[in-house]
């Protein structure tokens, strides 16, 4: 399968559809599959009649895997641009004037459970924890969380419960999050493509700038916070990665100086 076909792109009326489509890899995210999304992202926001994006993948199993980790193994410069191309998907779902909607129908681990996290809304299949659940496992696989990995639990979640999911790597059902009130909407598996359009639908019957101004407002009154997060997820990312290792001297002066450099 090409990259290209990875990534399938659809304009259905004045919805824009972006599919992952890699279901032999658990639709897992390699570097160019991420420009894609940013590009698709992108062209959708520009698309004159285009009002609402959707973000969908293919199979029952995986919504998404996450990052393709056997891309980046022992590759530096590879994990490089994955971390660059990560944020710049999550960076433009946030900042972007057009509302973006997630279809989660299978398991979402990592850079996945971002891609849902990073949306203004989410439409969940109502499945047991076997089927479907959300993990954030970075700290347990000895990756660093980058990308939005704790800007946005902490957007979505709250401060305590994003410590509890990175730090604890627990497997979050539809069942927990409904009880957190997170799922925009839930539906039966084998109804969630038709619902998630016609939902969808009813998003893009309002006013286009009642809808654009209201997120826009919303992410404006965000903006400098976000960019300060990822920027101060990026700065720590690259002294955790460091080949010379800090003393705990060293580490809490660091940290110091990122507390007076990120007031």
């Amino acid at each position: 399968m090409s990259i290209q076909e990875n990534i399938i792109y659809e304009v259905r009326g004045r919805i824009a559809i972006i599919t992952l489509n890699r279901p032999d890899k658990a639709n897992a995210c390699n570097i160019s599959m991420l420009k894609l999304i940013h590009e698709k992202l992108v062209e959708a926001d520009k698309h004159e009649k285009v009002k609402c994006i959707i973000i969908k993948s293919v199979g029952q199993r995986f919504f998404s895997a996450g990052y393709d980790l056997k891309e980046i193994q022992g590759a530096p410069e590879k994990a490089v641009k994955v971390t660059e191309w990560g944020r710049k998907v999550n960076e433009t779902i946030l900042l972007m004037k057009k509302p973006v909607i997630t279809q989660v129908q299978g398991i979402a681990v990592g850079f996945g459970v971002l891609l849902i996290l990073a949306s203004d809304l989410r439409i969940f299949a109502d499945r047991p924890k076997d089927e479907l659940y959300i993990q954030l496992p970075e700290l347990s696989i000895s990756a660093f969380p980058q990308t939005g990995a704790t800007l946005l639990p902490l957007l979505a979640f709250g401060l305590s419960y994003a410590k509890q999911l990175l730090f604890t790597a627990d497997r979050v059902s539809v069942e927990q999050l409904k009880n957190i009130n997170f799922p925009t909407r839930v539906f039966p598996l084998d109804q969630i493509d038709a619902e998630t359009l016609n939902f969808a639908k009813k998003i893009v019957k309002y006013q286009t700038e009642f809808i654009f101004f209201t997120k826009s407002m919303l992410t404006i009154m965000n903006k400098v916070y976000i960019k300060s997060c990822l920027d101060l997820e990026d700065e720590c990312g690259k002294a955790a990665y460091a080949t010379e290792k800090k003393s705990m001297k060293e580490l809490d002066d660091f940290i110091k100086n990122l507390h007076q450099k990120y007031p």
